[in-house]
């Protein structure tokens, strides 16, 4: 067994704790034996060659360790997974371990030449890499079988063994990153540099994004508020903004591809290269031999895939569709007969039972795209890919096909059946508004109360051990392993997704519409850095060149964007006006101009 480490064993000069094992409750001593020993076992015996400790407190052991890494094999390990830096001569370049006094600050005394999150970083691939060579299970655990080659970790984990293993975080980094980045109200850009150091290139690429396309909505926010005041009832004005929108929707996002490449350069994620993508933790299927490896793993037929996606998850999307435009005439109905009421009535209730069915319907909306969600997400595992990659890539178009039918197919109908720009205006105002007002209570108001309760529990702490000094780095890790789970950036590239369409499809008749998305952005650059600092555990860091498959769905955004703001360009009186004998001319002009 390793070292034990006392309750009052804080602070050890040989070992810098940055990464927390987690194991149930009532696990076997030989699997607890066999596991830290792998862990510990030099490199050529099949081994990570890390540091590990069990956290001792006062209650006894919790079975919950503390891993670390000499500098010497943090160095090899950055050399391992690719880490690309800054060299003297201001290039960058993959590090190597041989030429390591070409590099940037590297000094052998300057433990800080890597990152803690690049720390991080190489101690969970270490950790993941750790493969079974002749064991045939998990000591101890006769049914959790293994084979060579096959991720122990990943084993671990599918059989329970294994509760979590989360990284540390930093307290004295932190409070300077909260201090900041959130902790005082101030107009100017997010320290992005300080952010991609503690928490990795994938979240500060995040609120690279979200920085930028605040900004960028706000010359639309500055040309709607006087549009919106002096054309505000007439409806057909709107031929210039159209006009502007489509533009706009197509360069911010060329202009971001050039923004993302800098600031991936200079973080070194851009040049890195692509590993090796192994199988998802949730992969199953026969053993049998990988062709492109030679190495023995789980097979699952393709076929038996695809049979699986045609067969069932494209019939219940498509259910799922189809309900979502029968809530949306159910919808219209009740629009119907408000408006009918109001004729009766013409009160000052039948002027705000207008709004009623749209608020309704918004509400709806919400809770039919969190509904979905799981199902989309059971669906996807169900279907059983092979990699973490095409997972992802099924999910998010399921989601996003769902999503995208569910917020717009209305504003749709609006536009091209009804040909009502009053309705439309109405219903894109408070669809909008109300979606960002769940939102925010869900992202603004929920982690602040979760934040006070947090704090409160701690002073409870404190004052319990009757101490004023800092928690120890037991009452640390016993805090931190109950703070929530960080699920990925998927939730708020999707908000953004869904934003985007509102302002870029039709805000032409409601220009506010990038007003309040400015509003909301910049309250949601604060409540999502207070959930990363203070609500969730400390997600590890994953090196990434661009925002992904996003990139990608906003594109296509922009394009329908293009469509639909060229055919309300045509569908206006002004633009009408030229084409008086021959409505194909007219066609075939916004065509051209598409």
């Amino acid at each position: 067994m390793v070292e034990s480490w006392s309750f009052l064993d804080t602070v050890e000069s040989n070992f810098r704790p940055l990464v927390v094992i987690e194991l149930a409750k009532g696990t076997k001593e030989e699997t607890i034996e066999w596991f830290t020993k792998r862990i510990v076992d030099k490199k050529a015996n099949g081994g990570a060659q890390l540091l590990i400790k069990p956290l001792v407190t006062e209650n006894g052991v919790e079975n919950i360790y503390l891993v670390g890494a000499s500098h010497l094999r943090l160095l090899l390990g950055a050399e391992t997974v690719g880490l690309v830096k800054e060299c003297n001569d201001n290039s960058m370049r993959t590090f190597t371990y041989s030429s390591r006094k070409t590099f940037k600050h590297f000094a052998d005394d300057n433990h800080n030449f890597l990152t803690m999150a690049e720390c991080q970083y190489i101690i969970k691939h270490e950790l993941e890499n750790l493969r079974a060579k002749n064991e045939k299970m998990i000591p101890g655990y006769p049914q959790a079988k293994l084979y060579p080659g096959k991720s122990i970790v990943r084993r671990l984990l599918t059989s329970g063994i294994l509760v979590q293993i989360f990284p540390l975080h930093d307290r004295e980094e932190l409070k300077k990153l909260r201090h900041s980045w959130y902790g005082r109200v101030k107009v100017g850009y997010q320290p992005l540099d300080d952010i991609r150091c503690y928490f990795g290139e994938t979240i500060a690429l995040y609120f690279g994004f979200l920085e930028y396309f605040t900004f960028a909505l706000i010359p639309m926010a500055v040309i709607g508020i006087p549009y919106y005041v002096f054309a505000w009832e007439d409806y057909d004005k709107y031929v210039m903004f159209a006009t502007f929108n489509l533009l706009w929707s197509t360069v911010i996002l060329e202009v971001w591809k050039r923004i993302c490449a800098i600031l991936t350069y200079c973080w070194g994620t851009l040049l890195m290269k692509r590993q090796f993508e192994e199988p998802r933790p949730g992969f199953h299927g026969v053993l049998g031999i990988n062709p492109v490896t030679g190495r023995e793993e789980p097979v699952y037929s393709s076929i038996k895939r695809q049979l699986r996606i045609y067969l069932v998850s494209l019939p219940f999307v498509c259910l799922c569709l189809y309900f979502s435009l029968y809530v949306m005439m159910i919808y219209f109905d009740l629009e119907q007969w408000a408006l009918d009421y109001h004729r009766e009535n013409e009160s000052n209730l039948s002027s705000l039972m207008l709004y009623v069915p749209s608020i309704i319907y918004a509400v709806v909306i919400e809770i039919m795209n969190r509904i979905y969600r799981y199902a989309a997400e059971f669906l996807t595992s169900w279907e059983n890919h092979r990699l973490e990659s095409s997972y992802q890539n099924h999910l998010i178009l399921k989601v996003l096909v769902f999503n995208f039918l569910n917020c717009f197919a209305s504003l749709f109908y609006i536009a091209f059946v009804l040909f009502d720009m009053k309705l439309l205006r109405q219903s894109l105002a408070t669809l909008l508004i109300t979606s960002q007002i769940l939102n925010q209570f869900a992202e603004s108001l929920l982690p602040y109360w979760l934040q006070k309760r947090y704090n409160r529990r701690m002073k409870q702490r404190m004052c319990s051990k009757k101490t004023d000094t800092d928690l120890s780095l037991a009452e640390q890790v016993n805090m931190e392993k109950e703070m929530g789970t960080y699920l990925g950036t998927f939730d708020d590239y999707l908000e953004l997704f869904l934003q985007f369409g509102y302002v870029s499809l039709f805000s032409c008749v409601y220009p506010l519409a990038a007003v309040f998305a400015v509003l909301n952005n910049i309250t949601e650059i604060y409540s999502d850095a207070l959930k990363m600092c203070r609500v969730y555990k400390r997600p590890f860091a994953e090196p990434t060149a661009n925002i992904g498959v996003w990139q990608l769905a906003f594109e296509t955004m922009s394009v329908i964007s293009v469509v639909t703001n060229c055919i309300l360009i045509g569908m206006s009186p002004q633009v009408d006006a030229l084409f008086p004998d021959s409505k194909m001319d007219l066609v075939l002009t916004v065509a051209l101009v598409e």
